[in-house]
């Protein structure tokens, strides 16, 4: 074997959500901060390329970089790259970090219970590890001021017509349609009909509905939907559905995108701070989330988001290329990729 480049990976799921996690093969990454590694990656795109395209990688996945922290008090820091690219933050890969930084011993494991510091290019994040018998049980995670920006803003879809969102910022931007106001309930059987509709949202709210980040210009853009559900508001359990890029729903609740719909929720009085809510995925899975705190971010009303789910690792492979292989970032095709991102096959 001759591999010219080799990277350790663990594999992890977060109620169904891939975060593959690199815990070998990159020392570091050229910024002071996470957000300037964060640009840096975005700029420099072959290691995101390298492990998510195929044949290294799918479109139904996330790989994050796991680098040591910018700020001195976190503990480790952690970057999502996806298949559009990279990201400032999510909470289904910051539960398997987590889960992967105390099983595989990075960190310390203390039973029954283990706090870490995150940090990521949107803020810091306080991880709180339930631990028993070697393992992460349940991972906590109390984020950083989500707020909202737009409530019941009307837009104009193509082929649809005038339509309510919501828009708000939970570690990136996102835009929420009501799924029952558009005639329809999140579920499996949909999944292809809601990554076709997200599309044509996304699109309209982009141009329809310009975003500011109060402190941080580089997140002034909509980068993800999000269809909202209510299954059972008096026992206070919800559906979430992301769609991500390239075409493809979220299989988790969504940690950043429940942490955006905390933050409109509250904004409209229809929950309390301290209450517990459900956060079910299209799949099922859950999450817990509340409100543990209210704040202000610049003039804006804000939460401090509080999350909870579960994430098991499932494989530790190396990942590599050949110095002959033609594809040494690999490649994707529409097939599989949709067309909402830009085709290349990289020469060697």
């Amino acid at each position: 074997m001759r591999w010219k480049k080799t990277l350790t990976v663990i594999g992890a799921h977060a109620e169904g959500e891939v975060g593959r996690v690199i815990t070998g093969g990159v020392l570091d990454v050229p910024g002071a901060s996470v957000l300037e590694k964060m640009q840096y990656l975005q700029e420099y795109d072959e290691l995101r390329q390298f492990v998510n395209n195929e044949p290294r990688g799918c479109a139904q996945m996330t790989t994050n970089l796991l680098l040591s922290p910018c700020d001195p008090d976190a503990d480790a820091a952690f970057i999502p790259m996806q298949a559009d690219g990279t990201h400032p933050m999510s909470g289904s890969n910051a539960m398997c970090v987590t889960t992967v930084l105390l099983e595989t011993g990075i960190l310390p494991m203390q039973e029954p219970e283990t706090t870490i510091v995150l940090d990521t290019a949107a803020g810091l994040v306080k991880a709180v590890a339930q631990c028993a018998d070697g393992r992460v049980e349940r991972v906590t995670l109390d984020f950083f001021p989500a707020f909202a920006e737009y409530l019941d803003a009307t837009i104009e879809v193509e082929g649809i017509g005038s339509i309510s969102v919501d828009v708000a910022f939970g570690g990136v931007y996102y835009v929420m349609p009501r799924a029952s106001e558009l005639g329809f309930q999140i579920g499996p059987d949909v999944a292809r009909e809601m990554v076709d509709l997200g599309a044509r949202i996304k699109r309209a709210a982009r141009e329809q509905l310009p975003v500011c980040h109060p402190e941080i210009p580089a997140f002034n853009s909509i980068e993800f939907l999000m269809f909202t559900d209510d299954i059972d508001p008096d026992k206070h359990v919800y559906r979430n559905a992301t769609i991500m890029p390239p075409g493809r729903v979220d299989r988790s609740p969504c940690g950043t995108g429940s942490a955006a719909r905390l933050a409109v929720m509250h904004e409209k009085r229809q929950i309390k701070q301290g209450q517990t809510l459900e956060m079910r995925s299209t799949i099922g899975s859950r999450f817990d989330a509340s409100v543990v705190a209210v704040t202000r971010l610049g003039t804006r009303n804000a939460v401090i988001p509080r999350l909870s789910g579960r994430a098991w690792i499932y494989a530790m492979m190396q990942l590599g290329a050949d110095p002959n292989d033609p594809y040494p970032l690999g490649y994707t095709m529409a097939d599989t990729w949709g067309t909402e991102i830009e085709h290349r096959i990289p020469s060697a």
